[in-house]
């Protein structure tokens, strides 16, 4: 996470499964697999939450700002 206002998707490498599903829905193509892993490329990255839904083992996370209100 660059600060508390971007939501910058956190790939759990010990959990990833190596399956690809996040890598599929990623428009900008931030995702690739490495060592049969997930790893985000933050340069690439449009914040759009796609990908964590995607993976089956949960190993994708999106922080959500918190409020400031």
């Amino acid at each position: 996470i660059r600060n508390g206002d971007f939501m910058i998707p956190i790939i759990d490498e010990y959990m990833c499964i190596g399956c690809g599903k996040c890598i599929e829905v990623c428009p900008p193509q931030a995702l690739i697999l490495t060592n049969e892993r997930a790893h985000l490329r933050e340069e690439f990255c449009e914040e759009c939450g796609f990908c964590a839904p995607e993976c089956p083992v949960n190993a994708i996370i999106i922080p959500f700002p918190l409020s400031t209100d």
